[in-house]
């Protein structure tokens, strides 16, 4: 569909919302974000978040010594998803934002089931819309997810937040001397070396032409500044050559 331009779609990990005990929701950090968010509301753009469950339970983790089977560990990593995206509604509605959940996993009395021309609607209404519950399919990540539900609304960018400014030619920190990548394509962020997102989210972006900006969420303001164009800001874009 035709992208609309001040439409973007956020990614969080799961463990984003842990804060610093890496399990579970800090409500600190859930205000924080929700805040951010907030700005870029207020700015006139339409958001739309997906949210991982890794600060709970990761599917391949579940499984890996064979007791729960891979796709059983999916679904309840999925199940997981639904528990941050609720608590980033929470969040979000505590600061006079309208939210909705939709999610790939049918439980009508915790969100929407998800439709993506509802889903639109409730953008051009100014509400932000969580998608929850990954794709709905087992071995589908939520960077996967996330690309799909940001091409199905005619997002013009997924924004990767994470916390650091974006892709470096080397870790940064081991070397003093690692560069901030500004811009890279679609096939060098499928080299092994550089981990933006997983093989399988990433050449879905490509085909969709759908660019992918890695950014450090947790500089305040810096989502705004992106967005906005400021030639301060620091991120990664991930495009066609």
């Amino acid at each position: 569909m035709k992208r609309k331009e001040n439409r973007i779609l956020i990614k969080f990990s799961g463990e984003a919302l842990a804060g610093d005990s890496g399990f579970g929701i800090d409500t600190k950090t859930l205000k924080y974000l929700a805040d951010e968010i907030k700005f870029v509301i207020n700015e006139g753009f339409e958001v739309a978040v997906v949210i991982g469950g890794g600060n709970f339970i990761r599917g391949v983790s579940a499984a890996k010594d064979g007791i729960i089977k891979r796709t059983s560990g999916d679904y309840m990593g999925m199940l997981a998803t639904v528990i941050n995206a609720v608590a980033m509604q929470e969040a979000l509605e505590n600061d006079g934002i309208p939210v909705r959940v939709q999610s790939a996993i049918k439980m009508e009395e915790i969100a929407e089931n998800f439709i993506v021309r509802r889903a639109i609607r409730h953008l051009e209404k100014g509400r932000v819309v969580i998608f929850a519950a990954g794709t709905g399919n087992p071995f589908f990540t939520t960077d996967t997810a996330g690309v799909l539900r940001a091409s199905e609304i005619g997002a013009s960018a997924i924004i990767k937040a994470t916390k650091v400014d974006g892709i470096y030619n080397k870790d940064p920190k081991k070397f003093e001397d690692a560069k901030l990548l500004k811009e890279i394509s679609y096939e060098d962020a499928l080299k092994e070396n550089i981990k933006v997102m997983d093989d399988t989210a990433i050449a879905l972006a490509r085909e969709n032409k759908l660019p992918i900006i890695v950014c450090n969420m947790f500089k305040k303001g810096n989502l705004l500044k992106i967005l906005k164009k400021d030639p301060d800001a620091k991120y990664s874009i991930v495009k066609e050559k």
